[in-house]
């Protein structure tokens, strides 16, 4: 019995030697039987016999806890396959704007509320024509999308004193149009914010920018020697005037065909574009007949 027990004992032993020399050859296989040499034959024919070893003695591995950890490790650390159709970013894509295909690094995203991206460059030429337009709600270059492209988005890409116009626009956008005022002088143009409620008692002021003076209820020019009630009964341009600048203005004005603006009265000189006007008033009107605005007006004059 004592014999019996003991060749059970040295039989279970050798088939753990045997299993986790043959677990051990597994996870270094590359070290212990490279595919190259002239030993090759010989290590196959040692692997063959150590495998049908550990076909024959499983039963070892469960209860070998070092081979059984081996066994694990091994299933972890198996490589993971990626799956053929997972989506990848293209490289190069359309701009609907230039029509030129362009790198992905080179599309620009001026919201992160839309699925709209168009090349930097057409986007930084149509937010600037943009802001030179004075407006200060710039929406995504798509014609159906009202989604507004976000400011800081633009900081780095456009020119310095064209994103300082921007801000400018921005913010007198958040004073009401009863509240603000310009200085009267063409050369300044600066804007005000009027904070006397309309005090009637309040005339005589002075522009913050060009420190020139002028009337804040008349908005004109100061008019020295002359009643607010007196001037604006005889001092408007249908009647004859000894300023001479004004004059000068009314008729290069005529001559040049400009618009003035129904609301503020300020002349306008369109340059190039469509007939739709928005005056730094906040007025929108139609260049052609100077008519108010609207997305159905259809004008058949043609400055």
């Amino acid at each position: 019995m004592g014999s019996s027990s003991s060749s059970s004992s040295t039989k279970v032993d050798t088939d753990m030697l045997v299993d986790e020399t043959y677990l051990s050859a597994l996870f270094d296989y590359d070290e212990i039987f490279p595919i190259a040499g002239e030993s090759y034959n010989t290590e196959i024919h040692l692997q063959e016999a150590m495998f049908s070893s550990f076909g024959a003695s499983t039963v070892g591995v469960n209860h070998h806890p070092q081979v059984h950890r081996n066994l694990v490790t091994l299933v972890k650390q198996e490589p993971e396959i990626k799956a053929e159709n997972e989506p990848t970013e293209p490289s190069r894509r359309l701009c609907m704007i230039c029509m030129d295909e362009k790198p992905s690094s080179d599309i620009f995203r001026g919201t992160t509320n839309c699925t709209h991206a168009y090349c930097t460059d057409c986007t930084v030429r149509y937010v600037a024509t943009k802001i030179k337009e004075n407006a200060s709600r710039i929406k995504c270059p798509d014609v159906e999308c009202t989604r507004l492209i976000e400011p800081y988005t633009c900081r780095d890409l456009i020119p310095k004193d064209v994103f300082d116009r921007w801000e400018k626009i921005l913010c007198e956008s958040l004073i009401s149009s009863w509240d603000k005022f310009y200085c009267p002088f063409k050369d300044c143009s600066a804007m005000m914010v009027n904070d006397e409620n309309g005090d009637a008692n309040v005339t005589q002021t002075e522009c913050p920018s060009c420190h020139r003076l002028f009337c804040v209820q008349c908005k004109v020019t100061w008019h020295a020697g002359i009643g607010c009630d007196e001037f604006q009964r005889f001092g408007n341009t249908k009647k004859k005037s000894s300023d001479e600048d004004d004059a000068l203005l009314i008729q290069m004005a005529k001559n040049k065909q400009w618009r003035r603006c129904p609301s503020c009265k300020f002349y306008v000189d369109k340059v190039e574009g469509c007939q739709h006007i928005k005056c730094r008033c906040g007025y929108q009107f139609c260049y052609g007949c100077g008519s108010v605005w609207s997305s159905s007006h259809a004008c058949q004059i043609r400055i």
